[in-house]
């Protein structure tokens, strides 16, 4: 489990680099579709919620895991009006550097945390900035919504189709449904897009998923 979550956060980190190299200076200008982040203040948002990692990892261990990464999403403070303040500030504050020098410093600090990551041992639990006691696995699950289905929104903002990867729409689907069956005859990524709110969904769909038991997320 903790080789495939870094494998699948790898993939999908070299998938988003690869996708914003080469992408116009005005491009990072553009409206993302979480306001009021630009391109480049949403990248700046998904350096910043990577860029944590080292430094949890470089911190106290805790002696047990209380929280796992469907818990992580809960919805609590972390979405609080000041939360949301905060995180918004962070993003806008990293876009200040030109839209190049993001995707180095993505790619970068993406590539560092996995290095980081494989050398500790699968069973090692790190504490959130929220407070939550995790394995360290379970946390890089949730570096792999992020990178993810933030992906789907820069695709988005930039006209592209998605170019999510396999292993993350894997890991991604597998944490929203545990071992059911995508439903309603819908393939994985259309699946993620709808459960993310990243594609809408239809009353009837809403009406029928209702009565499957996915793991909601609560996502800022």
């Amino acid at each position: 489990m903790h080789d495939r979550v870094l494998d699948a956060f790898a993939a999908e980190s070299s998938a988003l680099s690869a996708a914003l190299s080469g992408v116009p200076a005005k491009a990072f200008d553009l409206p993302s579709p979480c306001p009021p982040w630009t391109v480049a203040g949403l990248l700046g948002h998904v350096i910043v919620t990577v860029g944590r990692t080292p430094g949890m990892i470089a911190g106290p261990v805790p002696a047990a895991a209380t929280v796992d990464a469907a818990g992580y999403y809960r919805p609590d403070e972390r979405f609080s009006p000041t939360a949301n303040a905060d995180r918004i500030a962070a993003g806008a504050d990293r876009a200040a550097l030109p839209g190049t020098s993001l995707v180095t410093e993505f790619r970068t600090i993406s590539g560092y945390v996995v290095e980081r990551c494989r050398r500790e041992p699968a069973g090692r639990v790190v504490r959130t900035r929220h407070g939550d006691d995790m394995l360290l696995t379970d946390f890089m699950l949730t570096r792999v919504v992020e990178v993810a289905v933030h992906g789907l929104d820069l695709a988005a903002a930039l006209g592209r189709d998605p170019w999510t990867t396999p292993a993350a729409v894997d890991a991604v689907s597998a944490l929203l449904l545990g071992d059911a069956p995508v439903p309603l005859g819908w393939d994985r990524l259309t699946f993620v897009r709808k459960a993310t709110g990243r594609e809408p969904m239809t009353g009837e769909e809403r009406a029928a998923i209702s009565r499957n038991e996915i793991r909601w997320l609560a996502l800022g």
